[in-house]
């Protein structure tokens, strides 16, 4: 086991995998702390939306969580890691010691992956408000240039399409699971030049999509029974 203390590093595959406690077993905890001049967005429960955060947690929960509480939990976790500010925290159920790393041209990607429960976005079932529950497809991506605030909205989209052609070409038949979530990670402009596009076309997230789609076919590569594969291509 890691030593509970605060692990600061520039680069995302640098992150630490500590553990925590949960329903009296160890299940593995991913920390990455780049420190302060990043800015963050993402759909996490914890630290959602765009500002600047200093960490981001992926916690692994049992199967079945039923905390209605994942925020205080969240926090809690941090703050046992030694984590301080403001940060970004993620549950999954998948296995966050199977995360997988991939890299493109300054963009990284890390994604833990569970792909049991899937679907399509638009299907035909009526949604409903609920708990939030853990994640299924975590998926983390740092830059290592400054975006606008509408940039790091499309490379949210971008690493999502990136996420479902993955999925997709693996013969999933589904977009994703209903409880993935995104976070996007860049230096803050600091007053200077941001970049103002991050679609998968743009430099950016052109790296950025190359970078989550293999990181999401490897995570996800094995999942699949042969019987539940729908039509690639």
């Amino acid at each position: 086991m890691l030593p509970r203390t605060l692990l600061t590093s520039a680069s995302l595959a640098d992150a630490a995998l500590l553990t925590h406690v949960e329903q009296g077993r160890e299940w593995p905890l991913l920390v990455w702390a780049p420190g302060p001049g990043v800015r963050m967005v993402s759909s996490a429960v914890l630290g959602g939306g765009i500002g600047e955060r200093q960490w981001v947690l992926n916690a692994q929960v049992p199967p079945g969580y039923q905390r209605l509480d994942p925020v205080d939990h969240l926090r809690d976790l941090a703050a046992g890691a030694g984590l301080g500010g403001e940060g970004v925290g993620l549950m999954t159920a998948a296995s966050v010691a199977d995360r997988r790393y991939a890299a493109d041209g300054g963009a990284l990607a890390v994604v833990t992956a569970g792909i049991g429960v899937r679907g399509w976005a638009a299907a035909p079932e009526a949604g409903g408000v609920a708990a939030p529950r853990p994640g299924t497809i975590n998926i983390i991506v740092s830059l290592p240039v400054p975006l606008t605030d509408g940039a790091l909205v499309n490379a949210v989209a971008t690493a999502t399409e990136a996420k479902t052609q993955a999925l997709v070409e693996l013969g999933a038949d589904a977009s994703g699971t209903p409880t993935d979530a995104v976070c996007v990670a860049a230096p803050s402009p600091g007053g200077g030049d941001a970049e103002a596009f991050a679609g998968p076309r743009s430099r950016w997230g052109a790296r950025l999509a190359r970078a989550v789609h293999r990181a999401t076919l490897d995570a996800c590569a094995g999942q699949l029974p042969a019987g539940d594969r729908g039509p690639i291509g």
